[in-house]
């Protein structure tokens, strides 16, 4: 599946729509703690945090995770909202729980 497919399934809220929307997703990551995420994330990762700062964005290049989906209702703040447009990454969000997200994105993998 890539990012694309997954926004048309509108299932989550669009953020931002990077400029790599083609990518193969890979697997769901979840994680709130930046440093875990740096050391763990697999490229190609959804991953799904509840983090919606400008660190999250940096975190997500860093890892070169195929887009960010903030669960649990979390929302970017303008600043960082900005840097997504300018860096081209796809930020999606949902009021679901990180897990309930994370498990959706698994299902539509397999």
């Amino acid at each position: 599946m890539t990012v694309q497919e997954l926004i048309d399934r509108k299932m989550f809220q669009e953020i931002n729509i990077g400029d790599d929307t083609g990518r193969i997703i890979t697997k769901p990551f979840c994680c709130d703690l930046l440093s875990i995420v740096m050391g763990r994330a697999p490229a190609g990762c959804v991953w799904v945090t509840v983090m919606g700062n400008l660190n999250t964005l940096a975190v997500a290049a860093l890892t070169d995770a195929a887009c960010v989906i903030l669960a649990e209702g979390a929302a970017l703040d303008e600043a960082a909202v900005k840097r997504a447009a300018v860096e081209g990454i796809t930020v999606l969000r949902t009021e679901e729980p990180v897990f309930d997200a994370a498990l959706r994105i698994s299902q539509l993998l397999k």
